[in-house]
């Protein structure tokens, strides 16, 4: 397999919800008028607790200054694992689990920090700028590594990292933070770029309006629903990460969905912002899911964590053999945070605890 190192130099950042109208010019302009501006990559993930950014450096110049804008104290650049070659954009979706074990442990064996973005088309892993030499090593006998120049992928240098590069020893990595679960359902979703100014207004509403009377309707935080929505507008291919009761208000036949039309559960991971130094977390997570071969998506965002599993499958608990068994029918929250439960226990962690609260790591 390819790992391909993007071209973007990113910035993640955090925007209060109360001063989101203070960004709302620029922010429509990189989602929808993307033409104007030379952003290539942009994310927007709205929480209960903020708004998430991940935009390249040129993306970043068209959102204003303000003490409002919190900015991680790091440049990032995204990697993409590619099978068969060609960009992501043409490859299968592997699925955050499908990495577990290539990408997201070996980094997180050598306490290299990851901020995952997974989109309808592929996984972006995230890592920072200065820690590429360490990602290179640590990746390199697993994956022939190329690096996007202006558009072309070309081979990436040999960095030249030996000195102080050592082996880890295999570890187990039990759950040791929290977990929720919201009782909304999610669905991801893409459509047709051309077809994005027709439904342009309604985006807008859903993505800056939230708040509003329509909403209302819906439910709230306090019957167990959550504020969700994630807008990726990434190479000219766009991501979409809603619940269910959004995805009724889009016009039929616009929005690109399975076969299966798939929905998934949200585990949300951690009890309190933990910032984006400490590692290990997403592979807490992915590695039983890899185990069980159980898809699911990855998102990260400034305060606090995301994992989306198949509303299908349930994980029921973590056998002496290393497997998860597989039970048919819609997951509860329960039986998904059960199995990282019993995972935990088995590998001696913590207790978890389950609450409403919310959670934030970075890997």
């Amino acid at each position: 397999m390819e790992l391909h190192i993007l071209e973007h130099r990113l910035k993640v950042a955090s925007i209060a919800k109360e001063s989101i109208q203070l960004f709302t010019y620029g922010l429509i302009k990189l989602a929808f008028l993307s033409s104007k501006t030379r952003c290539k990559f942009f994310s927007l993930t709205e929480t209960p607790e903020d708004y998430t950014i991940i935009v390249d450096e040129e993306g970043f110049l068209e959102l204003p200054s303000s003490e409002h804008l919190s900015v991680a104290d790091a440049t990032w650049l995204a990697l993409n694992v590619v099978s068969g070659g060609g960009s992501f954009s043409s490859s299968q979706p592997i699925g955050v689990t499908k990495i577990a074990k290539s990408v997201i442990a070996p980094l997180a064996d050598q306490n290299i920090s990851v901020f995952m973005l997974s989109t309808y088309q592929t996984d972006f892993i995230l890592v920072r700028e200065r820690d590429l030499p360490f990602v290179m090593h640590t990746l390199a006998t697993e994956f022939t590594i190329l690096r996007v120049v202006n558009g072309e992928t070309v081979a990436a240098d040999n960095l030249g990292i030996t000195n102080g590069f050592v082996k880890p020893k295999l570890v187990q990595r039990p759950v040791i933070h929290p977990l929720s679960s919201p009782s909304n359902m999610f669905c991801v979703t893409s459509l047709d770029p051309d077809t994005l100014p027709t439904v342009a207004t309604l985006l807008m509403d859903v993505m800056f309006y939230s708040n509003g009377v329509k909403d209302s309707v819906v439910g709230s935080e306090d019957s167990g629903h959550i504020r969700f929505f994630s807008f990726s507008l990434i190479e000219g291919y766009i991501s979409l990460v809603m619940d269910v009761q959004t995805q009724q208000r889009f016009p039929n036949n616009l929005l690109f969905t399975s076969a299966s039309g798939e929905l998934w559960k949200m585990v949300r991971i951690g009890g309190q912002p933990l910032g984006f130094d400490e590692c290990g977390i997403v592979a807490q997570i992915s590695e039983p899911l890899a185990a069980a071969d159980i898809p699911a998506y990855y998102i990260s965002t400034f305060k606090f964590d995301h994992a989306l599993v198949s509303s299908l499958v349930a994980l029921l608990g973590y056998w002496g053999d290393g497997t998860f068994p597989h039970c048919v029918g819609e997951a509860s929250s329960y039986l998904v945070t059960a199995a990282f439960v019993q995972h935990s226990q088995k590998l001696g962690g913590r207790d978890l605890f389950f609450s409403s609260s919310c959670c934030r790591q970075a890997i």
